[in-house]
């Protein structure tokens, strides 16, 4: 026998091996053994899944299923590793999403806030307990939010073509038509390796718009070199600033993390951004 026969016939075994394996039933030990089901949910998507590829199984769909919490995602969340990596909450989606096909770095990342939101749901309940800044009068205050009273901010706008992530608007002073897209998370994966790169370069100067912007900007005025691209961006006019990141932010699809407070110490009921802070899914459950 030679060596290529010898490889041929080792395969054959090692398929035929798994063939029988795969008639082997296997038994759901947490549902046989301590009758527990674990929840899934249907999650909604906000954008509905216009912007996913015709390939991508994200394609159309309106909701995602999503398993419960458990003590294996739990220790994602404190996996030194993937926290330095940056990757926690992209490994926390992969590994609560049912479908395994879903990418969870190209999803816009409003479509992973719905998710992360109904992840921290189905682990820790619906309270939300953090320290907030009051509007009116600056005093700290530690306050309890309901998750599920969070709006959820369904997109709005037509992409420039069903199945892309690129959309359309016109700047009021320069009136040149750009195309922008919703971030990823892969974009905002690529983004905060960028800054981590600035801080240890020893550069303070905060270029978050800039930075967004070049990662958003797709087009403008039909010309898609990135340089150029770039180049414009560095240049254009505040209102024309102003005026596109209000456009994208009113129109981004995602969860509406906002909600009402009542001072304690000045009385005063006031609309509130939900910061995402560490208690977000490592609330204190005493």
């Amino acid at each position: 026998m030679t060596k290529n026969d010898d490889r041929a016939f080792r395969n054959e075994v090692f398929t035929a091996a798994q063939a029988q394996q795969q008639g082997i039933p296997t038994r759901n030990v947490m549902r046989d053994d301590f009758d527990i089901e674990i929840p899934v949910e249907s999650v909604p998507l906000p954008s509905s899944g216009v912007a996913y590829p015709v390939d991508s199984p994200l394609h159309g769909q309106e909701t995602i299923e999503v398993t419960a919490m458990t003590a294996k995602e739990e220790d994602i969340l404190t996996s030194r590793a993937l926290i330095k990596k940056g990757s926690v909450i992209t490994e926390l989606l992969r590994s609560c999403i049912v479908n395994k096909n879903v990418n969870p770095n190209t999803m816009l990342s409003g479509d992973r806030n719905a998710l992360m939101t109904a992840i921290r749901i189905t682990g820790y309940g619906s309270d939300y307990t953090v320290e907030v800044d009051c509007p009116a009068c600056s005093e700290r205050s530690k306050q309890t939010f309901d998750l599920t009273e969070l709006p959820i901010k369904r997109l709005e706008i037509s992409p420039v073509q069903l199945g892309d992530n690129i959309f359309e608007t016109e700047l009021p002073l320069t009136k040149k038509k750009v195309q922008f897209k919703f971030l990823t998370g892969e974009d905002e994966r690529e983004m905060s390796v960028v800054s981590d790169r600035r801080k240890k370069s020893g550069m303070i100067r905060d270029t978050m718009v800039t930075q967004r912007f070049q990662q958003q900007l797709v087009s403008v005025n039909g010309i898609t070199d990135r340089s150029k691209i770039n180049t414009f961006i560095g240049h254009m006019p505040a209102g024309d600033s102003l005026y596109l990141r209000k456009y994208i932010d009113r129109h981004e699809p995602g969860v509406d993390m906002k909600s009402w407070m009542d001072c304690a110490q000045c009385f005063e009921s006031s609309e509130v951004r939900l910061p995402m802070g560490a208690s977000f899914f490592w609330p204190d459950l005493e």
